[in-house]
């Protein structure tokens, strides 16, 4: 939904959501563009209906990121542009909470700047990071990618880094994480949570020794001494 102002981000378990994911040109929100957004709504906490389309950014795709995504030039010469499959993105997911994986860092900021765009306002849904969210109920993990996410569920990895594949993965992965938050573990139990956006907090070095400052760092820039 298009709004005057952001949604907030939540770190707790929702029935009812859209998961999203958005391949793109590039990592710079500032310069690069969406080449597919795909997206999967989930009411009750089963899958209802699938959204995806490729999309044609207007500018030529570079190889390293064709080498990730597999998205060439050709795939997308007649798809729609991203002010069309946005306006349809945004007719799919209505006022539902949007969730997705390391979306605060990456795609949302993509989602707001092209809505401010097209339209004039920004998507205004509130949104779930499942990336903090696993690093604050599995806080034993080594490592926290989807990817690595789907392997230590025993989610079949299917088209990675293809916006659908991923959303199907990151889909069950954040039902998974619907359990963790329900019995959390002892190790998530302990775990010190940032009193402004709810992230975990990591013990950091700094140069007056160690502190406790955000994960969601540099969006949120809370600290606190040991």
């Amino acid at each position: 939904m298009l709004s005057n102002q952001m949604g907030k981000k939540m770190n707790t378990y929702v029935p009812d959501y859209v998961v999203f994911d958005l391949e793109t040109t590039g990592i710079s929100p500032k310069k690069d563009e969406v080449v597919e957004i795909s997206a999967i709504k989930v009411l009750g906490g089963e899958v209802a209906e699938e959204f995806t389309t490729l999309v044609n950014p207007g500018i030529h795709i570079p190889y390293y990121a064709s080498e990730v995504n597999h998205i060439t030039d050709k795939m997308v010469a007649d798809a729609p542009p991203f002010d069309v499959a946005l306006r349809d993105f945004l007719d799919f997911t209505g006022d539902m909470v949007l969730v997705g994986h390391n979306i605060h860092l990456f795609d949302m900021k993509f989602i707001w700047r092209d809505t401010r765009r097209y339209f004039g306002q920004i998507i205004g849904n509130d949104y779930i990071d499942t990336l903090p969210v696993a690093r604050m109920y599995l806080p034993k993990l080594e490592h926290y990618a989807l990817l690595d996410l789907a392997s230590y569920y025993g989610i079949q990895i299917k088209n990675a880094h293809r916006a659908l594949g991923d959303c199907r993965m990151n889909q069950q992965v954040f039902e998974h994480l619907a359990e963790e938050m329900r019995n959390p573990s002892p190790e998530a139990k302990a775990v010190k949570k940032c009193p402004k956006c709810g992230s975990a907090l990591k013990l950091r070095t700094g140069i007056y020794g160690e502190f406790w400052g955000c994960s969601s760092y540099p969006e949120c820039r809370y600290t606190r001494n040991k």
